[in-house]
């Protein structure tokens, strides 16, 4: 049986579709990538809604899985909507990379006051000049490899990116520096892969199941779902961290304002990571993280 696995066409999505598909021969399955050129991709652009640049990177990918031009789907976690569209379904999570942000200069040296960091992320922005405002925050966009040579062509002092982006390229800067957890909460989902399938396609969902991570599974449910309490979405200043603790699932989310002005921050533990989201999300709703969330969407911040 040869398994058809649909994936973005990027650099980073293939190599994400790279390891299921490893995993899936490691199991003795046949399986070949099918890439797909999204909205996304083609740049096309979302609604004045920041949420709504999450279904750019997946739509296309979800129809061909629908249609049963693949059988199977491999995103990153962090841009897929909180809820699952018809008949398709998480299958796995398998074992999440590292889903911490880090810092990369082209020295090393500390960066001083008025040095330039390029992030095209409204979170990352935000936290960088809530804890750092002696920075400069600058919009920079493009792929990791894009971002790497404009920090070398002295268009930023700095870049933040993605650990696991990295690691899974096998891209490793010589001044790369981990951002610490309560510096920089991480997105929702990030630096894990979901696996989707059909919902009524029992032999495939069968086989992915058995690449499932159960702590990694956790972490992705319960971000995912506050994201979903929240009505936040990718786009949006909203970070998530969850991990499995020896009594259920402990989450900590942020919510803060694009200028880094206001944030609200929660951290709970329950048994699930549907009660844990419940928690966390209420306490940032009493916060205020509603009224920052709305003001963002109303405003149409750029991602």
């Amino acid at each position: 049986m040869k398994l058809r696995v649909g994936t973005r066409r990027s650099k980073l999505a293939l190599a994400q579709a790279g390891e299921v598909r490893a995993l899936l021969e490691g199991m003795g399955f046949e399986a070949e990538l099918v890439p797909i050129v999204t909205s996304g991709d083609r740049g096309v652009a979302a609604s004045s809604d920041p949420a709504g640049v999450k279904g750019l990177f997946v739509a296309e990918i979800v129809e061909a899985l629908r249609r049963g031009d693949v059988d199977l789907a491999v995103h990153s976690a962090k841009d897929l909507p909180s809820e699952d569209p018809d008949d398709v379904t998480v299958g796995a999570v398998p074992h999440r990379a590292a889903p911490f942000d880090v810092l990369v200069t082209r020295t090393g040296d500390e960066l001083p006051a008025g040095a330039v960091v390029g992030t095209s992320s409204l979170r990352r922005r935000a936290q960088l000049l809530r804890f750092h405002p002696e920075l400069r925050v600058e919009a920079l966009r493009g792929n990791v490899d894009t971002r790497l040579a404009k920090l070398e062509e002295g268009r930023a002092d700095g870049i933040v990116v993605a650990a696991a982006g990295l690691a899974r390229l096998g891209i490793a800067p010589p001044f790369a520096a981990p951002i610490p957890l309560e510096e920089m909460v991480p997105a929702p989902g990030q630096g894990a892969l979901a696996v989707q399938v059909r919902e009524r396609d029992d032999p495939v969902a069968e086989i992915v199941r058995r690449l499932d991570h159960r702590r990694s599974r956790l972490a992705f449910e319960a971000e995912r779902a506050v994201v979903k309490r929240l009505r936040g979405g990718c786009a949006l200043p909203l970070g998530a961290y969850a991990e499995l603790r020896d009594d259920g699932v402990r989450l900590l989310a942020v919510v803060i304002r694009p200028d880094g002005s206001d944030l609200v921050w929660a951290q709970a533990e329950a048994s699930t990571p549907e009660l844990v989201a419940v928690e966390v999300g209420d306490l940032l709703v009493a916060g205020g993280a509603g009224e920052i969330l709305a003001d963002v969407r109303g405003a149409g911040e750029e991602p």
